[in-house]
């Protein structure tokens, strides 16, 4: 945790430290005021939410079993605190956000429920600062599910819960105030600014709140969303949830009858059609810097939503974006194989909380079946997760089996790539690709290039992996080994040939010949955690091992598809 603090900015860490001496104010016995005037039975607006819960999850609850952050706990005692309870879990709790699950699940019981642990709630947290309950981004999680589904389970409440509830939410909207950025970052802060605005626009008095959550809203677009859509985490799901918070933005302007802000409108422009260009054929995400695949019903609905007015939904995200060289992705499609790349350093620190040591991997996709992949994260399970965050499980290379960026124990990166550059050419439906990093260059006194070539048509994919020491550094003489790995997705059958070759099966019955020179070729376990939570599943991965004697190792390999035979 030291060192992930070393790794941080000045200004990250003076951000935190204002944040934490604010937590010792919140914790003193002095009155918590909420807003002027925000005591009544009603809200000023009822936003709604058109957002799908998970019926399964409100049908659990209803049965006592509470399931949040990849564990069930039957009947939890106490209630909001149980013995053995995850701080995911407990922010998921705390959250809220189980008020949808339980309007998915219908019926007058869910609506009971709702309401009572509502009131349990308001009675042992709704006026003083705690932990988990009044952390920000747990405090804003459940303001933004108050307001939303207040409609559903609050508006023909008895009065008494109305005015316990609306006071408690202003009161916890002026502490969100008073605390953001709180150290939060990246997306996660949006969704906090995002929070306060529906406070401003929803709650009686919450006018005050306006002005200091538009110029956050405004300073973080500016701060986080680059000229081609990317979002500065890197990571593709946040990037979904960003788009997701910046269409509930504009929702709540035009509900209120009043025009969003043009940097919202042009935000959304710009990260709609880069969200598109990173999906696979069957519309689930490339897995980079511990992105989860997402259902792809999910992904249409976004695009559908963040169609501007004026634009056929069908045009959201229209064009996919080929490269983004300011996001530092590149997406590679003829016929119906596709390579989705990383070709970029990694998030910049106090950006990387969940940053992978990815650098220069890529996925492949043929049609709707997935072929090479990354393995995922799984943001419930720590140890996991740190191993999935490594090099190793990503398909790229390393040195040793070292880390290109080095990974933190308590989030984040160390040392990273410095220098990563990207350059592409496309020609008659070909692509090239040529790339580097120097993430190996201090420790090791070497570089990573990587070329990788779609033939057109998509049934050939070529690629040549180099590491070469640098200039001026002396190379240690059968001292390193660099290891190229490829993690087949588990629906991926693969059978390795005499002669080193490995046939690849897809599950629809395609077939794929991987050929390589230069290095010792070995089928070995793998996993794979697409869904980010729950057991990952097992898969294959060829591994290419090739010692670096004097002063360069190269691999060259290539990848078929098999004819059938006529």
């Amino acid at each position: 945790m030291i060192e992930r603090r070393r790794s941080l900015p000045l200004s990250h860490r003076l951000m935190r430290l204002r944040y934490a001496l604010e937590r010792l104010r919140c914790r003193l016995p002095l009155p918590q005021m909420p807003l002027p005037a925000c005591r009544g039975t009603a809200l000023v607006l009822q936003p709604g939410d058109s957002w799908p819960g998970e019926a399964a999850r409100g049908r659990d609850l209803l049965q006592g079993q509470f399931r949040f952050a990849g564990r069930t706990i039957d009947l939890p005692e106490p209630l909001w605190e149980p013995a053995g309870a995850s701080d995911a879990w407990l922010a998921a709790l705390h959250g809220f956000s189980w008020l949808r699950d339980l309007r998915s699940a219908g019926g007058d019981g869910a609506r009971r429920l709702a309401r009572d642990l509502t009131r349990d709630w308001l009675e042992r947290y709704g006026e003083l600062w705690s932990a988990p309950a009044w952390e920000p981004s747990v405090l804003a999680r459940r303001i933004l599910a108050c307001l939303t589904q207040y409609e559903y389970f609050a508006a023909t409440a008895e009065p008494a819960l109305q005015s316990a509830l609306i006071e408690s939410l202003g009161r916890q909207a002026r502490c969100l105030q008073r605390q953001l950025p709180a150290g939060l970052v990246g997306v996660d802060l949006l969704a906090a600014i995002k929070a306060l605005l529906f406070a401003a626009f929803c709650l009686p008095g919450g006018k005050a709140l306006r002005v200091r959550g538009e110029t956050l809203l405004l300073r973080e677009l500016r701060r986080q969303i680059s000229d081609d859509g990317g979002q500065i985490e890197r990571c593709p799901s946040r990037l979904a949830g960003m788009l997701r918070d910046l269409i509930d933005l504009r929702a709540l302007y035009s509900a209120a009858e009043e025009p969003a802000p043009e940097e919202l409108e042009q935000a959304m422009l710009r990260v709609a059609p880069l969200l598109k260009s990173l999906r696979h054929g069957d519309g689930t995400l490339a897995l980079f810097n511990g992105s989860r695949e997402e259902e792809s019903w999910y992904i249409d609905l976004l695009l559908q939503r963040s169609a501007m007015r004026g634009r056929s939904a069908a045009s959201a995200g229209r064009s996919n974006a080929r490269a983004a060289p300011q996001a530092g992705f590149h997406r590679l499609q003829s016929g119906r194989s596709l390579l989705l790349v990383d070709g970029a350093a990694p998030p910049p620190p106090g950006f990387d909380e969940q940053a992978h040591a990815g650098t220069l991997s890529f996925e492949m996709s043929v049609g709707r079946e997935h072929l090479i992949v990354n393995c995922g994260g799984h943001a419930n399970h720590t140890d996991l997760n740190q191993l999935l965050r490594g090099t190793a499980a990503h398909s790229t290379l390393s040195v040793n089996d070292i880390n290109s960026s080095v990974v933190l124990s308590g989030g984040g990166l160390g040392h990273r790539p410095g220098d990563v550059s990207c350059r592409r050419e496309e020609s008659e439906g070909n692509v090239w690709l040529e790339m580097s990093h120097d993430g190996y260059a201090k420790r090791l006194g070497l570089l990573h290039q990587r070329r990788l070539f779609l033939a057109s048509g998509g049934d050939d994919l070529r690629g040549e992996d180099r590491v070469a020491a640098l200039p001026g550094r002396q190379s240690r003489p059968n001292a390193d080994t660099a290891v190229l790995r490829f993690h087949l997705h588990p629906d991926v059958a693969a059978t390795q040939l005499q002669g080193g070759n490995v046939l690849l099966r897809l599950k629809r019955g395609g077939g794929w010949r991987f050929r390589q020179t230069g290095g010792e070729l070995t089928l070995e376990p793998s996993l794979y955690s697409g869904s980010g939570e729950g057991p990952p599943r097992q898969c294959e991965q060829i591994v290419i091992r090739a010692p670096i004697s004097g002063k360069k190792s190269v691999v060259k390999w290539s990848l078929k598809r098999e004819q059938k035979p006529s």
